[in-house]
């Protein structure tokens, strides 16, 4: 793994917009030079859906996505810890700064038919997730070593059981939020997918987007992508060697034309 790439301070995004009224309900706005109207990736990060993990984890990629042409909002939310976060602010506000794009589209000249999202970690559950919300078109996902399958990762105790403070308690306990959670439990999606994850990755398994990817026995536009030697934060290093891969499946949803 490279030094942290919080060692080396992003550009500002243009601007930060509330998409609601509380203090983690607002996204970062960054929008390529150009007059538009430009594609937009909505980018989710991780953390495992706990409050000390922010949206700085993923300010170089969204800067580096944005010099690809893509604009990108950047979403906080409610998190385990803060108020209202985990069941089911954490979910809502997702849904909720997602929607948010159709109230500022057209001022920022961002192109509606055109939005892919991206997620990594706990943030790719909520990508996958987001697809089946009906909040906003999306014609694409990436998703960066995604928490794909709750249920999985409930058995695994991935992070202390984290899946259990997000939801609640234990699948046995909440069934139904575990179905109307887990992604693996949504699919098909109906939206073409590229779920990117390291063979070398120790905070989230590769099992569990291989599990994802090979449950889509009905026709989805899903690949899985897996990275040789990369660990977990690769994926989100604009100067690591995994990087490439990230940019080459987030072009081929998110820059073509309609």
């Amino acid at each position: 793994m490279l030094t942290s790439m919080q060692d080396v301070p992003p550009a500002p995004p243009d601007t930060r917009i509330a998409y609601s009224r509380g203090e983690f309900q607002f996204g970062e706005l960054r929008v390529p030079s150009g007059s538009g109207p430009h594609p937009v990736a909505i980018v989710i990060h991780g953390g495992y859906w706990r409050a000390r993990y922010d949206l700085a984890e993923v300010e170089h990629l969204c800067e580096a996505v944005t010099r690809q042409g893509l604009a990108t909002w950047s979403l906080e939310y409610r998190r385990i810890g803060n108020p209202g976060g985990g069941w089911p602010g954490t979910l809502d506000d997702v849904r909720t700064g997602a929607k948010h794009l159709e109230k500022i589209a057209a001022e920022r000249s961002l192109d509606l038919k055109r939005v892919v999202a991206i997620g990594h970690s706990a943030g790719g559950h909520l990508v996958l997730w987001l697809a089946k919300q009906n909040a906003v078109a999306l014609r694409g996902l990436v998703a960066l070593a995604p928490v794909a399958d709750l249920r999985r990762a409930w058995e695994l105790k991935l992070s202390n059981t984290v899946v259990a403070d997000l939801l609640g308690g234990s699948p046995q306990d909440l069934p139904d939020r575990y179905r109307s959670a887990s992604p693996i439990e949504l699919v098909p999606l109906g939206i073409a997918q590229r779920v990117l994850h390291g063979d070398n990755d120790d905070v989230v398994p590769l099992e569990i987007s291989r599990r994802y990817v090979a449950a889509q026995k009905s026709g989805d536009d899903s690949k899985l992508i897996e990275v040789a030697g990369a660990g977990h934060f690769e994926l989100i290093d604009p100067r690591s060697s995994a990087w490439p891969a990230v940019k080459e499946a987030v072009l081929e949803l998110g820059s073509k034309t309609p």
